[in-house]
């Protein structure tokens, strides 16, 4: 940089001026640049001020041009390659030909006139080898001549003969008639081949005898697979009776109020026919309620009928038939046999046998639950009220044997779910039988809880036989139907007016409830009002259950 008092130079001037790129100049110019300013050249002076200048585009000029070598041609298009070493430049063989097709061989030669010259021309015929020519060798021999055949004679038969005459050239062999006869078996069973089977129905539409045999045949096969199902309806025996009686009333008929426990008995002896001597030995839980919880006992199928067979017992005492345990193995007890509650007696029974209980109790068992049914029909219409002690209770004959025969129903569940046996429930008739006897025996069992501090106190008493707080129990289902359950006392009356609660169940899930396989807190499907009534009333069903 320079002072303000010092002078300024040439170069101080083109400095300071504006500087403009000029343009590149072109390929076809790149010739005369020998005659450019070389880059020593100094631009010239003007006589314009320092800093300044009138003409900017005239300064350009005074700039060097770029250095261009000498010897770059004008043209860039030229032969590149003459210039070249030896080592870079392409190799051409030479051999090539100018002409690429002049030297083809004979054979790939294209076809060309007769004027072209001879080297090109194809070869003729007569140049080829003898194995390739046309014409044959000379030596030969000469096709023999043709013989002529003598043609056959015309056809004299109509179109229509003519076709059955093919048709009969296509039919079989005919089989004989006692070949025949000995298919009819394979046949029937479907086990011909399709020859022997179109031979058999042909021969079929032609012999009466052979026919009639077929269809003795065909129907017998189809019992042989019968898709039926084995197990027996569990109402067939019902049925059957009913329609023999309604074609025959019997002499001495069945009491309604004993046909529950006849029906229940008669399916649980087809169960025990069915299963095998292994399945008796099955394992089965009892299961009961006792107080607030749910107790079980583990047996099997026999050790079930060994408790069926003694509990079945009360009521044979009571009608005066023999005692099974009297006259069982356990008849060898203390002084005071034979106990009068359902649990002893079965103890006593499994106690007292020498060995487990097999399927030989089935027979005693059937014969009792007969001896029972013909008893009670013979006796008359009076013993519909005999009393038939259970030790704690006891209930009239009617209710003993709808008792049995709701036992005999659960139990026989429990041995159907042990050997894996489908059971249906009761009927439906049969069913709300049973269902009523629960619920006439529910505010009993009421009463009995709240002695014992296990149900809330009686909140209204009235007198006896004058209405109280009732549960409205609803049954749906098979069997089902409306009850109203006193409440305070087993004395007072259920009425719809006082009903404080409802409940709705399955008529067969509230027999599982009695029977004690279903806990109170499942049981109810619906529930309405008071909560501690229902709760009470759940409770004392499942007490109803023993073992």
């Amino acid at each position: 940089m320079t002072g303000p008092d010092e002078e300024r130079g040439p170069d101080d001037e083109i400095r300071g001026a504006p500087r403009i790129p000029a343009p590149r100049p072109a390929p076809d110019d790149w010739a005369d640049l020998s005659a450019a300013p070389s880059a020593q050249t100094q631009p010239p002076e003007t006589g314009t001020e320092p800093g300044m200048s009138p003409d900017p585009l005239a300064d350009l000029d005074a700039y060097p041009a770029p250095d261009v070598p000498a010897d770059l041609p004008a043209d860039p298009s030229a032969d590149l390659t003459q210039d070249l070493p030896a080592d870079l430049a392409p190799e051409v063989p030479a051999d090539l030909p100018a002409d690429p097709s002049a030297d083809l061989p004979r054979d790939l030669a294209p076809d060309l006139p007769a004027d072209q010259p001879r080297d090109l021309a194809p070869d003729r015929l007569a140049d080829q080898p003898r194995d390739l020519a046309a014409d044959p060798p000379a030596d030969t021999p000469p096709d023999p001549p043709a013989v002529a055949r003598p043609s056959a004679p015309p056809d004299s038969r109509t179109p229509v003969e003519r076709a059955a005459g093919d048709h009969a050239a296509e039919v079989t062999p005919r089989v004989p008639h006692s070949v025949l006869k000995s298919l009819l078996g394979a046949w029937a069973l479907s086990a011909c081949s399709a020859e022997e089977t179109c031979a058999v129905e042909d021969h079929l539409t032609e012999c009466a005898p052979c026919a009639d045999e077929a269809l003795r045949l065909r129907d017998a096969v189809g019992l042989l697979h019968s898709e039926r199902d084995l197990d027996l309806d569990p109402l067939l025996r019902s049925r059957v009776l009913e329609n023999c009686l309604g074609r025959r009333p019997a002499r001495i008929p069945v009491p309604s109020w004993a046909t529950p426990y006849d029906s229940e008995t008669a399916r649980l002896d087809a169960l025990l026919r069915d299963i095998g001597d292994a399945e008796w030995h099955a394992p089965v839980r009892l299961k009961w309620f006792e107080g607030e919880r749910q107790v079980s006992r583990r047996t099997t199928v026999a050790g079930v009928m060994g408790h069926l067979l003694p509990v079945d017992g009360l009521v044979a005492t009571a009608l005066g038939l023999d005692d099974p345990l009297a006259t069982g193995p356990a008849s060898k007890a203390p002084a005071s046999f034979p106990p009068q509650s359902p649990a002893e007696r079965t103890e006593a029974y499994w106690n007292g046998a020498y060995h487990p209980p097999t399927r030989k109790v089935r027979a005693p068992w059937r014969d009792q639950s007969h001896t029972l049914i013909r008893t009670v029909s013979f006796a008359g219409r009076g013993v519909a009220e005999l009393s038939v002690p259970y030790g704690d209770f006891a209930l009239p004959l009617r209710d003993s044997l709808l008792d049995r025969a709701f036992e005999c129903w659960v139990h026989a569940d429990d041995i159907a779910n042990a050997v894996d046996y489908p059971y249906d429930p009761p009927s439906g008739a049969h069913l709300h039988g049973m269902v009523d006897l629960a619920a006439r025996l529910l505010p009993a069992a009421l009463a009995d809880r709240r002695r014992t501090g296990l149900a809330a106190p009686a909140k209204q008493l009235v007198t006896a036989g004058s209405p109280g707080r009732t549960l409205h129990l609803e049954v749906e289902g098979s069997g089902g139907g409306h009850w109203y359950i006193s409440l305070d006392s087993p004395a007072a009356v259920g009425s719809p007016e006082h009903t404080v609660a409802q409940v709705a169940l399955d008529g067969v899930e509230f027999c599982q409830l009695v029977a004690g396989h279903v806990s109170p807190e499942e049981a109810a499907a619906g529930q309405d009002g008071d909560r501690e009534a229902i709760r009470d009333v759940l409770f004392a069903a499942a007490s109803l259950s023993r073992l």
